[in-house]
């Protein structure tokens, strides 16, 4: 895509000269004739550099410096004049100016000046990305068969600038798989740009992913770019993309198509070259059946599409994650780490983990606050995670003296234990297997087994599970 370059000068011959030697370089050139209306398309435009001349009608130059500096600071921005000292350059670049020239322009400095200020101010925007990004940079983890093709085929795809389509349930880290397949393509100095498209209201999502024009609708005070403007030359992630309404989907596909549009209530074409990824944890084909997805949005997303596995189905990579968080999370926390008992480990990986890596973490993150520098055993983890027996349906369990079932027949044996104590007993076991087999859900917990939402949830609270 060109650079976008402002001129911001009185003389028209000036603008004239600029225009030429820029546009002769592949940029693309606006224009302004004082500082006011340059203001206002600084404010609508993504700009690249801007070209401002001290001596304007109106608001000089300097003042109107200090205002781009203040809005737009990694736009480098040029000072020209007719009538240029020494005094006046120094005063320009301590104000924020990249540099200064002075009429009657040179033809080559122009070309090289504008070439170098805006390889700067990119760099600059780069850098500023990664020190960003790189404290909270999280990779795919896990060696299981399933992780390891599937980061086999991301690595393939992630140089090319195929569009992907990324399925998972929620938790499973499809946003870690669209930033890795934006660091290794070759738009990884561009930004990245995350849309979820369930957070923003139906009302709204134009405008965040077109942007809008200056009094497009009551609140537009200002001109703002959209979503796709602002990944120009990078990825649009289109998170969540099966909340999107019918309406939005015809419009996201002919953009899509096209890559270009209108800001809202704005009458220009706006070209943009982005790589799509998207990504969704409901099935499309049957939102298809079902008439709320678009069958043609569908197979335009689904170039490679890559499927991220649950947790429940690469258990061997549960170990490896906890130990990784335990360590990292306690760093964060500034905690001594807690060691889990082969007995715990042993319960968490049997547990159906229906959150996946999102539920692993934060539950990671809960004992290293509550437990740090202790050895966590199995009485030490949430009900839910106690009683863990594997993956299964919710159907019921085997009964005492079945043989061989989730309620052994010494269950209820012991001196002291009574009717009311062993009915008890068996309530507490009894839900502590249903709901691991219901993936920690109480509400899939409560219609399995016929009771009150409410009800259940007092049971669990009041009650402790057997170890």
């Amino acid at each position: 895509m060109a650079a976008r370059v402002l001129i911001i000068d009185d003389e028209e011959a000036i603008r004239f000269s600029l225009r030429g030697i820029l546009e002769d370089e592949g940029m693309e050139v606006l224009e302004a004739s004082d500082a006011e209306s340059g203001l206002a398309l600084a404010d609508g435009e993504a700009l690249d550099l801007v070209f401002l001349d001290i001596w304007l009608p109106g608001m000089d130059g300097l003042a109107a410096l200090d205002l781009l500096r203040a809005d737009h600071p990694d736009v480098p921005v040029v000072m020209i004049s007719g009538h240029g000292t020494i005094e006046t350059a120094v005063s320009a670049i301590r104000r924020g100016a990249y540099d200064f020239i002075e009429k009657p322009l040179s033809l080559e400095k122009i070309v090289i000046l504008a070439a170098r200020a805006i390889e700067t101010a990119a760099l600059r925007r780069e850098n500023l990305l990664l020190r960003t990004s790189l404290p909270e940079r999280e990779e795919l983890l896990g060696q299981s068969p399933a992780m390891l093709e599937f980061k086999s085929q991301l690595l393939k795809v992630a140089p090319t600038d195929a569009w992907v389509l990324l399925t998972g349930e929620n938790g499973t880290g499809k946003e870690l798989a669209a930033r890795a397949l934006h660091a290794g393509s070759r738009r990884a100095g561009a930004p990245m740009i995350a849309v979820n498209c369930a957070a923003i209201p139906e009302e709204l999502i134009e405008s965040e992913l077109f942007g809008h024009e200056k009094g497009a609708f009551t609140s537009a005070e200002a001109a703002r770019p959209g979503r796709f403007e602002m990944a120009n030359k990078g990825t649009l992630f289109l998170d969540e993309i099966g909340d999107m309404s019918l309406k939005t989907q015809a419009k996201i596909l002919r953009i899509l198509q096209e890559q270009s549009f209108e800001r809202v209530g704005g009458g220009r074409t706006i070209r943009v070259d982005v790589r799509v990824v998207a990504a969704t944890n409901k099935n499309l084909e049957e939102a298809i059946a079902a008439g709320t997805f678009r069958e043609d949005l569908y197979y335009r997303l689904r170039v490679v599409p890559l499927h991220l596995p649950p947790l429940r189905e690469r258990r061997a990579d549960i170990a490896p994650l906890l130990h990784c968080f335990t360590s990292r999370l306690s760093a964060v926390h500034g905690a001594v780490p807690p060691d889990f008992s082969p007995e715990a480990l042993e319960r968490l990986e049997a547990y159906a983990w229906p959150g996946n890596v999102r539920e692993l973490r934060n539950f990671v993150e809960r004992m290293v606050i509550l437990h740090a520098g202790r050895r966590i055993g199995p009485a030490d983890l949430p009900p839910e995670m106690r009683g863990a027996a594997g993956p299964s349906s919710c159907s019921c369990p085997r009964a005492a003296g079945t043989g061989g079932g989730l309620f052994p027949d010494d269950l209820f044996l012991g001196p002291d234990m009574d009717f009311k104590k062993a009915r008890a007993a068996f309530e507490a076991r009894y839900l502590a297997v249903k709901l691991s087999e219901c993936g920690g859900n109480i509400t899939r917990l409560a219609e399995s087994v016929g009771l009150e939402r409410s009800y259940v949830h007092r049971k669990l609270k009041s009650q402790t599970p057997p170890a």
